[in-house]
């Protein structure tokens, strides 16, 4: 397996971490977010909504890091 290779697993994964993220922010308190016991979890809305924010954001940067990277043809082929 080359650097690619895992460069492309790692860029899919957050692609589709990404997509799993936004559709559990709620909006107005409502939304997918409600439906997976999310306040179970965590002890309030307001950090379960902070930690969905803040683990977005990562999986975003890494996702465009990585779209990056991809695109210029920097890794070794």
């Amino acid at each position: 397996m080359t650097l690619t290779h895992v460069i492309e697993a790692i860029w899919s994964l957050s692609a589709l971490g990404l997509i799993i993220l936004v559709l559990l922010h709620s909006p107005k308190g409502d939304g997918l977010g409600s439906l997976g016991g999310q306040a179970q979890l965590f002890t309030s809305t307001k950090s379960a909504e902070t930690t969905l924010n803040r683990v977005t954001w990562i999986l975003a940067v890494i996702f465009m890091g990585m779209t990056v990277i991809l695109s210029a043809n920097w890794l070794p082929k």
